[in-house]
């Protein structure tokens, strides 16, 4: 079925839509998930479960890398302390690692970061100021910005009636900015996807409850120069 997939978007050709695969937050379990066939692959963050051990970031680089997905993104998460040291970086192989910072992949502007509000955890900003200057980089005409926490009040409760716990300096930053897509994850209950008429939220985190509960979001966007489909 999966050579079948890619043999049907192949024949697409250039004009195609790119088939985008969003996850996050799979807290070392991510040899449990499905993942579906598609051109680019991101995940948001939280790959780790508070965990510092090497073997445990090879391991998911090999998974990563056993993947079919021809481009991957990979931001860090809270608990992904270990790549909080630059000099650990480069364990990570088999995606292309944003910390505040973008690349360009099949014409598709993308910028990601890990930072989140949190008074602890890896990659945390507590301070309201310096977060507003952090988001301050996110460019213009940007078609995906990855982050692993969300902007508040966007896919951001763990339950309906729990607080907003995104990030406010982030939600304004995505107002001034209007990235295409935003994918995020680190508020497990928040999955699901909001479309407004400027930028589509996915929540793509995949965990919740001790388990994988959800399964990763696919969307296809347009290439860049080619008709809507």
């Amino acid at each position: 079925m999966r050579a079948q997939t890619s043999q049907k978007r192949r024949q697409g050709g250039k004009h195609a839509p790119i088939r985008v695969v969003c996850l996050s937050d799979t807290h070392e379990l991510h040899r449990e998930l499905i993942v579906p066939d598609g051109d680019l692959l991101i995940h948001a963050g939280d790959f780790s479960f508070f965990s510092q051990r090497p073997s445990m970031l090879r391991d998911f680089d090999r998974w990563l890398g056993s993947l079919p997905h021809r481009y991957k993104v990979l931001v860090p998460g809270n608990h992904d302390y270990f790549l909080e040291e630059e000099r650990n970086r480069g364990a990570i192989m088999n995606a292309e690692l944003l910390v505040g910072s973008g690349v360009e992949i099949a014409g598709l502007k993308i910028w990601g970061s890990p930072v989140t509000p949190l008074y602890g955890g890896a990659f945390s900003l507590s301070s309201a100021d310096e977060r507003k200057r952090h988001w301050a980089k996110i460019p213009e005409n940007l078609d995906i910005l990855v982050t692993h926490g969300p902007p508040k009040g966007i896919l951001d409760r763990e339950a309906p009636d729990e607080l907003a716990a995104g990030c406010p300096e982030l939600a304004l930053a995505v107002e001034r900015k209007h990235p295409r897509i935003h994918v995020y994850g680190h508020i497990h209950g928040g999955h699901g996807v909001i479309r407004t008429p400027a930028t589509t939220f996915i929540n793509a985190s995949v965990y919740r409850d001790g388990g994988i509960e959800y399964p990763p979001i696919l969307i296809e966007i347009p290439r860049p120069g080619a008709s809507d489909l």
